[in-house]
């Protein structure tokens, strides 16, 4: 009797051995480190892909002007501040002109003195044509009258010389005249020149526009080429935006484009290339593009930081896969795709992707396959799988 509980008790101990030993076994193949990888999938389909590019920029102007003097002086007065509009031609500051007055008073008296000796050369050549004409006539009659013999050869020789002294004194006269005018008209181009210095002593506004800088007070003194205050056109701001090199092989000039200032957020504006950069940074691999807005937004302020996304054309039908999809082994490109239950890693060429996470694939993938998109840790061909609808979230 004693042997047969005992039996029935080693029996039931087996039993429940097995049983522990079964769930165990369950456990480790279905959450331990023998169960199936956890694998989302997708099926391949073809479609249209519409690339966009995407960076950050800052508002500038297109157009902008340093309003300064062309000479070394002091800063008199200032008309404007920040934020002014001025309209072309506008005083906006004053240099002082220092002596200008003056040397512009001594000039002009120079040039009266320099009138006054032209009138003077003028008069002179007037006096040497009329002894000429005299000193002509008196050498005629006498070369006539040497020939008829009723004067000595001398005297004939005499009046000759009379009258090559007579033009000698009209050349003299118009060499005058013509140093006196010469000289006139140099006093006069250094009195215009005077006066354009002095002209420029007041300092106009270039073009329409605002007012943004006044870098100069009054009392204060600025080289010349140095800005006194920096006015821009609003209508002429635009975005300066640096795109990513490796994506922006149909960057040209009119694409379309979204711009979201940081002032303005969820409220995009429309706009367009308006020039692409010869010059690529290539420390950052960035190229540069300035956007143009359709409409220039009220209250725009240069230097404010922007969203910028250009859309490219859309593309023509390819297969398209999740950017995750695309993996990266042994230095190919490629998918994992589940064919017949089982893993094969395929090379693919990809094509251009798009800014919702989609990417072309050129070749390797049909339309139809079983992709690999994401995996809860690496796999291989031998990898055992089960396809979830998410990784997060109760396994199954």
């Amino acid at each position: 009797m004693k042997a047969s509980s005992i039996g029935t008790r080693r029996l039931a101990l087996i039993g429940l051995g097995i049983l522990l030993v079964a769930a165990m076994s369950y456990v480790v193949m279905r959450s331990g480190p023998l169960a199936p990888t956890r694998v989302t999938v997708v099926q391949a389909a073809e479609g249209q892909i519409t690339p966009q590019l995407f960076g950050i920029g800052t508002v500038e102007a297109r157009r902008s002007y340093l309003i300064g003097p062309t000479t070394a002086g002091r800063v008199r007065s200032v008309t404007v501040d920040v934020g002014d509009t001025v309209k072309t031609g506008q005083p906006v500051a004053e240099m002082d002109p220092v002596d200008l007055d003056e040397r512009t008073a001594a000039l002009d008296a120079s040039v009266a003195r320099a009138g006054s000796a032209m009138a003077a050369a003028e008069a002179q050549r007037r006096d040497a044509q009329a002894r000429r004409e005299l000193a002509a006539v008196n050498a005629r009659r006498y070369v006539e009258l040497g020939r008829q013999n009723f004067i000595s050869t001398g005297a004939v020789e005499a009046r000759l010389q009379e009258e090559a002294s007579a033009d000698a004194l009209v050349n003299t006269a118009d060499a005058n005249l013509a140093a006196a005018r010469q000289d006139q008209q140099r006093l006069a181009a250094e009195r215009a020149g005077l006066r354009q210095q002095r002209a420029n002593v007041r300092l106009l506004a270039p073009a329409d526009g605002v007012v943004t800088s006044r870098d100069a007070e009054p009392g204060s003194t600025v080289v010349a080429g140095q800005a006194v205050l920096r006015v821009i056109e609003p209508s002429s701001l635009w975005v300066k935006v640096r795109l990513d090199q490796a994506r922006s092989g149909g960057l040209a000039v009119g694409l379309p484009a979204q711009i979201v200032l940081r002032s303005s957020q969820g409220r995009p504006f429309p706009g367009k290339v308006a020039r692409v950069e010869a010059l690529s940074d290539s420390v950052t691999e960035e190229r540069v593009a300035q956007i143009g807005f359709d409409q220039v937004p009220a209250g725009l302020s240069v230097g404010e930081l922007a969203e910028v996304t250009l859309s490219l054309p859309a593309t023509a039908k390819t297969v398209l896969l999740p950017n995750a999809a695309i993996k990266r082994r042994q230095a190919q490109t490629g998918v994992w795709v589940i064919d017949a239950g089982t893993l094969r890693f395929t090379p693919v060429r990809i094509g251009q992707a798009g800014l919702d996470g989609q990417i072309q694939v050129l070749d390797g993938v049909n339309p139809g396959m079983t992709v690999v998109v994401h995996s809860e840790k690496e796999i291989g061909e031998r990898s055992r799988i089960t396809v979830v609808d998410a990784l997060t979230g109760r396994q199954p």
